[in-house]
C-alpha cells in the first residue's frame, strides 16, 4: 500500500487538488491530537482513526507544569507527618505548580488556604467528580487549613445554550449538598455559588479583584488559552477573571481579615483536574501585576469513562458514568459492561494475561482501593492470566459499591439547613486566623453591607 510519501504530484492541478495534498488531507482527517480544555477532553485519534488514551506526560510538557516525583512525595511526608494519599502514591495526582513553595511556607508556619470548585451541569454528580474533592478533603485534614469551594453555575449558563439560570442555580444547590457529603469540616469550609454570592453584600472585595483581573487580561490571551472565537459570547470571555479572583485571599475579608497588605500575602493551593489548568495559567500570569502571589496548583488525572481511557466520565453521558445516585444493581450492571483489558477467550487470557493499562475496572481500583499490596496482587494476577476479567469486574464492583454506599449514608445527614450554613459568609476557624480586632472589624463591615443591602431593597418599588 502506498503511503503519502509515495504519492507523486500531478502536473496541471491546483496545489489543493493534487493526489499528494488529498492523501495528506485524508490522513489528517483521521489523525487528531489530544485536546484537554475545561470544555473538551479527548485523547485524540491515531492514523487509523482509533481513539487514543490521554497522554499525561505530554500534558506536563505542553502545559509546562512539573511532575510530582518521589523526592517531592518524600518531602511531603516529612513536612506533614502524614503518609501521602493513595492518589499521590499512585501518580493519579501527578503534576503541580509551586507545591514546593507551599511546603516551604507550611514548614515555616505561614498559613495558606485551599481553593477548588465544580461547574454544576446536572443535579447529580458522578464518582469522577468526587475524586478531586476527596483529595481536597485529605489536604484540608493534613494541613488544617481553610477551604473555599466555588460553584461556577454562571459559567455553565454562559457556555451551555440549553441551560437557564434557574437550571444551573438548582444544580449548584444540589451539588453543594453532594460536595458536603464528601466530609468537609464546616468550621473550615466556605462554599458559594457565583449566581447568588457575587450580587450579595459580601462580594464587594471579590468583585474588585474580578475587575482588576479583567483589566489585565486581553482578548488575545483568552483566545489563545481557551480557543474561543467570534461565536463565543462576551460573558465567556470575562468569566476567567471571576474564576481567578477566588485564588486571592483578599476576596474574602470575612474569612481572612481586612488588612489588605497582610491578607495579600496569604498563599493559595488549588487542587483540580488537569483540564482546569488553563484558567489558572491566566491567573498566575496576572497575579503579580495585582500585587498577589501566584496560586500553587496540584493536578489530578481523570477517572476514565466506562467505555475506555480515551476520555473522562461525563455527566451528559449516563452510559459513560457511575452516578452517586446509582443503586448497587446499576453499578454492577455498568461495571459489567465496562471496557475490559482481558482477552477474547478464557483460554487465551490464561495464556497471555490481561492488560491492566487499558482495563477500566482495574483503573477504577487504582482510584478506590486503599490497600496498595492488594492492588499489586490483583495487577500481577490479572497480567499473568490467573485472574479473569469477570473476577476483576467483581472486585471493582465491590469497591465502587462500598464507596457510593458510604457517600449515600453521609448524604442523608446533609440537610438544607446544613448547606445554608456551609454557604453562609462567615469567619472560619483555622491556624493563623485573624485576630479578635480584625474579626470585629469584619463583622462591622458585614453589618454595614447588610444595612446598605436592606436599604436598597426598601427603596425598590
Amino acid at each position: 500500500m502506498a503511503t503519502v510519501a509515495d504519492v507523486q504530484d500531478e502536473l496541471g492541478q491546483p496545489p489543493a487538488l493534487t493526489s499528494l495534498s488529498l492523501a495528506e488531507a485524508a490522513q489528517q482527517a483521521k489523525t487528531k491530537e489530544q485536546v484537554i480544555t475545561p470544555f473538551d477532553v479527548s485523547g485524540g485519534f491515531d492514523e487509523q482513526g482509533k481513539p487514543k488514551a490521554i497522554d499525561y506526560n505530554k500534558l506536563v510538557d505542553t502545559f509546562g507544569s512539573q511532575r510530582i516525583d518521589k523526592p517531592l512525595l518524600e518531602r511531603f511526608e516529612q513536612v506533614t507527618g502524614h503518609k501521602p494519599h493513595r492518589m499521590l502514591r499512585r501518580g493519579l495526582v501527578f503534576s503541580h505548580r509551586d507545591l514546593n513553595s507551599i511546603l516551604d511556607k507550611y514548614e515555616k508556619g505561614i498559613p495558606f488556604f485551599l481553593y477548588t470548585g465544580r461547574g454544576p451541569s446536572s443535579d447529580s454528580m458522578h464518582v469522577g467528580h468526587t475524586i478531586p474533592f476527596e483529595f481536597t478533603k485529605y489536604l484540608q485534614d493534613v494541613f488544617d487549613v481553610p477551604l473555599v469551594i466555588m460553584l461556577t453555575d454562571d459559567e455553565k449558563f454562559f457556555h451551555t445554550p440549553k441551560l437557564s439560570l434557574k437550571d444551573v442555580y438548582k444544580f449548584s444547590m444540589q451539588n453543594a449538598m453532594d460536595i458536603i457529603a464528601v466530609g468537609f469540616d464546616m468550621k473550615k469550609t466556605f462554599i458559594f455559588a457565583d449566581t447568588s454570592f457575587v450580587d450579595g453584600g459580601f462580594a464587594s472585595a471579590f468583585n474588585t479583584n474580578v475587575r482588576e483581573m479583567g483589566k489585565r487580561t486581553t482578548i488575545n490571551q483568552i483566545r489563545g488559552t481557551f480557543g474561543f472565537n467570534d461565536s463565543n459570547n462576551i460573558a465567556e470571555f470575562n468569566f476567567p477573571a471571576m474564576q481567578s479572583a477566588t485564588a486571592f485571599a483578599t476576596s474574602f475579608p470575612f474569612i481572612f481579615g481586612t488588612d489588605p497588605k497582610k491578607v495579600a500575602k496569604i498563599p493559595c493551593l488549588i487542587p483540580c483536574a488537569i483540564d482546569q489548568d488553563p484558567y489558572f495559567r491566566q491567573c498566575r500570569d496576572n497575579a503579580p501585576k495585582m500585587g498577589f502571589l501566584k496560586p500553587a496548583i496540584i493536578h489530578s488525572v481523570f477517572l476514565p469513562s466506562l467505555r475506555g481511557n480515551e476520555s473522562k466520565m461525563s455527566a451528559s453521558d449516563a452510559d459513560s458514568s457511575i452516578f452517586l445516585s446509582d443503586t448497587d444493581n446499576q453499578i454492577k450492571k455498568k461495571i459489567g459492561k465496562a471496557f475490559s483489558g482481558g482477552q477474547d477467550t478464557a483460554e487465551l487470557h490464561r495464556e497471555i494475561g490481561g492488560r491492566t493499562a487499558v482495563d477500566v475496572p482495574f483503573q477504577y481500583l487504582t482510584f478506590f482501593l486503599e490497600d496498595d499490596d492488594e492492588l499489586e496482587r490483583i495487577k500481577v494476577a490479572y497480567e499473568k492470566g490467573e485472574l479473569q476479567s469477570g473476577e476483576m469486574k467483581m472486585a471493582c464492583t465491590k469497591e465502587v459499591q462500598a464507596y457510593v454506599s458510604g457517600f449515600r449514608e453521609r448524604r442523608k445527614a446533609v440537610t438544607e439547613k446544613v448547606r445554608e450554613e456551609f454557604m453562609r459568609p462567615r469567619q472560619l476557624t483555622f491556624r493563623g486566623m485573624p485576630s479578635e480586632r480584625e474579626q470585629q472589624d469584619a463583622r462591622e463591615r458585614r453589618i454595614q453591607a447588610l444595612e446598605e443591602e436592606l436599604e436598597r431593597l426598601r427603596g425598590d418599588p
